[in-house]
């Protein structure tokens, strides 16, 4: 198969792939409703018996014990329940009202997903107390996972009590919010259709592109396709949405192995690891030296979209699209939280279209240019000020590596930084290596250079100037209790969109003065470190990524409120003055 022949086949397979993509979303609006069930623990392993269904796992029974409520559970053998995920909440229409749970002593458990926690094998009975007099709702979310490795999602059940009958009856539908925000508009994310969650996908996706980290990357790229010779501009716009959309699938399939196989990861997750994140780190100062016209790569090492100006050929504009979609990994933008929560809820299969949605949206601005020729035509001509701009464009991106520098150094310490810093150094020297010439001992030092970062960052770290693995979720509990506001901000020092937020609107003077004035406790949980409570607090709001704003008022009947995810003084102000 010759060259040529292969690029048509791939150009054919992504005029195909856009087709079927917009007949499944048409077939899929038309029955949305059959894809909102609960997904299986076992869809990736359907085939191995080894894994019972979780309503076989964990049975659950509530009687009446005089005036109080008996909540007995029994889990299978090897089956274990997690006494901090037990969240019990009751209402009377619809308002929230105190009771009063007692839970037994669990046994203590070195778990791998939440360190040393308590947890309950066999069977455990909750009593519930200090019940209502009229009938009310009661909603029991729990969680458990096998010893053999696998952790079912959190599951709720909700049952309607009459006290005066003593009459139970456990009800399908939900009849309160569990651990779920409305936002400020009153609405929760639940009540959101299929479609709507796949045009914020694509809304989320195509803001990406504007984000520093990406912009630099795709500016001289679009400007490389008005001047193509090798293809039309359209067939390079459908490549490198191809790129873009598969990468999306790809670290969608990733993290869907993973939360099946029982980790507690959320979007970002690559970016908790030290060794990545350093990496990331590098590809930014390589590219950055490479914009500046330092050196020029050749062969085959242009498809990794390194020289965005002078290649033009298929291979460089598909891993143009992988590239930005690793680029954009710090960055959450605005409608893209609620539609990677919303899939992490949901089977594989609507996850991995999400995902797919967010691509297309990414994807999507420069494929318009190319299907309108007409608006590439009207770029300038080449010239002196293309490599003005390519040199300009190169400064964003060496921002962004100091940045990711000191990311690392939040992490692991002054060590880690130091050891990204002399990555950097290997690196200068492979490049001035490679333009005398001496491409061997330059690879060497490249080698040199990843072999550096994965061995000395993969290990335990100093990383005493991070916050993240102190969060306590009932601390907030305990703020509301004494009488305080509290205001949660899920943060990153990785996260792009959470940093901003920060600068110009959380930390500002204007704002902390509102926060003293109304009682307002601004309390911070620090995701950059893996930390399993708070990617259990995400799964809780339905959010798989962050930032992550909720706003719990001190009084406990008062139902919490989720703020978007780019914030504004004003929308501060209106929250507190309500």
């Amino acid at each position: 198969m010759t060259y040529h022949t292969a690029t048509a086949l791939v150009i054919v397979f992504m005029k195909q792939l856009l087709l079927l993509v917009i007949l499944l979303f048409a077939g899929i609006a038309h029955s949305s409703d059959d894809f909102f069930s609960a997904p299986s623990p076992s869809s990736f392993d359907d085939a191995s018996p080894q894994f019972l269904p979780v309503e076989e796992a964990y049975q659950s029974q509530l009687l009446w014990n005089n005036d109080d409520l008996l909540l007995s559970w029994t889990a299978a053998d090897g089956y274990y329940l997690y006494k901090e995920r037990f969240t019990i909440k009751a209402a009377v229409d619809g308002r929230a009202v105190a009771i009063s749970p007692k839970f037994e002593t669990g046994k203590l458990k070195q778990d791998p997903n939440f360190g040393e926690t308590e947890v309950y094998y066999h069977n455990t009975t909750i009593t519930l107390s200090g019940l209502p007099a009229d009938t009310f709702t009661l909603s029991v979310t729990s969680q458990g996972c096998a010893d053999a490795g696998l952790c079912y999602p959190p599951q709720t059940q909700h049952y309607t009590v009459d006290p005066i009958q003593r009459q139970i009856s456990e009800s399908a539908a939900p009849t309160i919010a569990v651990n779920r925000a409305t936002t400020l508009s009153g609405e929760s994310d639940k009540d959101k259709a299929l479609w709507l969650i796949l045009v914020f996908a694509a809304l989320g996706g195509a803001i990406l592109n504007l984000m520093p980290c990406v912009f630099p990357v795709l500016g001289l790229k679009v400007l490389s396709f008005a001047n193509a010779r090798d293809g039309s501009p359209l067939n390079h716009g459908l490549v490198y949405s191809l790129g873009v959309v598969a990468s999306f699938i790809a670290v969608a399939t990733v993290l869907i192995v993973l939360q099946q196989a029982g980790a507690a990861i959320g979007w970002g997750f690559q970016l908790q690891t030290p060794w990545f994140v350093a990496l990331l780190a590098c590809l930014f100062f390589v590219l950055s030296l490479n914009l500046l016209g330092l050196f020029e790569f050749g062969g085959n090492l242009m498809n990794i979209g390194s020289d965005l100006s002078r290649k033009n050929g298929y291979a460089g504009s598909f891993f143009t699209g992988v590239l930005a979609t690793v680029v954009a990994s710090p960055c959450t933008a605005p409608f893209m939280g609620t539609a990677v929560g919303f899939a992490a809820s949901q089977p594989a299969v609507i996850a991995l279209l999400v995902f797919a949605f967010i691509g297309i949206g990414m994807a999507l601005p420069v494929l318009l240019l190319t299907l309108f020729p007409a608006g590439l035509r009207r770029l300038p001509k080449p010239g002196i000020w293309m490599v003005k701009l390519r040199q300009f464009l190169a400064f964003p991106l060496l921002a962004t590596a100091i940045w990711l520098a000191w990311v690392i150094g939040r992490q692991t310490g002054a060590d880690g930084m130091a050891l990204t810093l002399a990555a950097w150094l290997l690196l200068a020297i492979g490049v001035w290596l490679h333009g005398l010439g001496n491409k061997l001992l330059a690879g060497a030092t490249l080698i040199a250079a990843i072999a550096m970062l994965v061995t000395g960052l993969n290990g335990p770290q100093d990383n005493s100037n991070s916050t993240s693995g102190n969060f306590d979720k009932n601390e907030i509990q305990r703020l509301r209790e004494s009488g305080h506001n509290v205001f949660l901000d899920v943060t990153a020092d990785w996260c792009i969109t959470c940093a901003a937020n920060e600068a110009l609107v959380l930390n500002t003077k204007a704002v902390s003065e509102a926060f003293d004035q109304h009682n307002v406790t601004y309390f911070v949980a620090d995701w950059t470190n893996y930390d399993p409570a708070i990617t259990a607090l995400l799964a809780d709001y339905q959010r798989n990524g962050i930032p992550l704003y909720i706003y719990y008022p001190a009084d406990l009947n008062a139902a919490e409120i989720m703020l978007p995810q780019v914030l504004t003084k004003a929308m501060i102000f209106e929250l507190l003055n309500r």
